[in-house]
C-alpha cells in the first residue's frame, strides 16, 4: 500500500505498513522513545486487519524485523517499551535481549467485568520489555513518576535501620507491576478499537523516558494514545497506522481535523443507558400495553 504523511505542529501520521514506513520514512537514530504494541497473534479483527498468522514461527518473523527497524531508529540514548501477549513474549525477550539491555519486565495488570475463564486460571495482565541501547546512558525521570509510598505515607513506620532513625518516605519509584484499569465504553478517553490502551499507562511511559520536545514513535497507533498523551506532555510525536478506519481517529484527536474525504470526523456516540435499564424499559412497557388489552 501506498504511503501517506500528515503533519502539523512536531505531529507526523503516517497511514500506510509499519514496516515499509520504518525502512522508508524514519530517520536512523532520530527518535528518542518507541512505544511498540503490535498485533498479538490472537485471531482478533482490527477493521480490515485479521490479527493472525499461519504459524507462530511466521509471526516471530515479522515481529523480528518490526524490532529489528526499531532499533535502528531509535537514538543511542533512547528507550523502547514493547508489549506482547503472555504467549508470544518469550519470544521477544528472547531476540530483544541479544541486542539492546532489557532493564524491567514490567506487568500491566487490570481488572475485568467480563467473562473469564473456568477451566484455567484466566489472564488478568499483559507484559512489557523495557529496553534501552545503553545501559549507561539513557534517560530515567524518576522524580516525575512517584507514586504514594503507602508504608510511608498511610502507615507512618519509622526506619531504624538508619544511623539516626526517621519515618519511611512518603514516595517511590513504582515497582515493576503497574495496576491501570483498562478502557471502558463509558470513559472520556474511549475510542472505538478493539484494544485501546489507557493514556494513564502511556503518560507514566512517557514522563519516564522522554524529555520535552523529544520524539515518541508508535508504529501501531492504534487509536493513537501515545501521540495524544505525547502531545498533551510537550512531546513531539510519530505514529503509523495501516488501517484507515483508525486514522481518522488519530487525524481527528492529534492534528484536530473536523473532515476527512466529506466525512465528518467526530468522537463516538455512547448510549449511558445499560443493557439492564433497557431490558427493564422494555418490559415496562410490555406490561403496560398487555395489562391495556386485558382491561379492554
Amino acid at each position: 500500500m501506498n504511503i501517506e504523511r500528515y503533519e502539523h505542529g512536531g505531529h507526523i501520521l503516517f497511514h500506510g505498513d509499519a514496516l515499509s514506513t520504518l525502512s522508508n520514512q524514519v530517520a536512523s537514530q532520530s527518535v528518542d522513545l518507541i512505544f511498540v504494541d503490535p498485533p498479538y497473534n490472537i485471531g482478533k479483527r482490527f477493521s480490515n486487519f485479521y490479527d493472525k498468522w499461519e504459524s507462530e514461527d511466521k509471526y516471530a518473523t515479522w515481529v523480528y524485523n518490526i524490532l529489528k527497524e526499531c532499533i535502528r531508529v531509535l537514538k543511542p540514548n533512547g528507550s523502547m517499551y514493547v508489549m506482547a501477549s503472555t504467549q508470544a513474549m518469550p519470544y521477544f525477550d528472547l531476540y530483544l535481549r541479544k541486542t539492546m539491555t532489557i532493564l524491567s519486565r514490567i506487568v500491566w495488570h487490570y481488572d475485568s467485568s467480563g467473562v473469564q475463564a473456568t477451566k484455567y486460571f484466566g489472564s488478568m495482565y499483559e507484559p512489557i520489555l523495557y529496553c534501552v541501547k545503553d545501559k549507561g546512558n539513557y534517560i530515567f525521570n524518576s522524580d516525575d513518576i512517584k507514586i504514594e509510598a503507602k508504608t510511608g505515607a498511610k502507615r507512618k513506620l519509622i526506619d531504624y535501620r538508619k544511623t539516626v532513625p526517621r519515618q519511611y518516605n512518603s514516595e517511590k519509584v513504582p515497582g515493576n507491576v503497574w495496576y491501570f484499569p483498562r478502557v471502558r465504553y463509558r470513559m472520556e478517553e474511549y475510542e472505538n478499537h478493539p484494544s485501546q490502551k489507557p493514556e494513564s499507562l502511556l503518560e507514566r511511559i512517557i514522563l519516564a523516558s522522554s524529555d520535552a520536545s523529544n520524539i515518541v514513535l508508535d508504529p501501531f497507533a492504534g487509536t493513537f494514545t501515545s501521540a495524544c498523551v505525547a502531545k498533551r506532555l510537550g512531546r513531539n510525536s510519530i505514529s503509523i497506522e495501516s488501517q484507515e478506519e483508525y486514522l481518522k481517529i488519530g487525524l481527528r484527536r492529534i492534528l484536530g481535523w473536523k473532515e476527512y474525504k466529506g466525512e465528518k470526523l467526530l468522537p463516538p456516540s455512547k448510549n449511558y443507558v445499560s443493557k439492564n435499564q433497557k431490558r427493564h424499559k422494555t418490559n415496562v412497557i410490555q406490561r403496560g400495553l398487555f395489562d391495556a388489552d386485558t382491561t379492554a
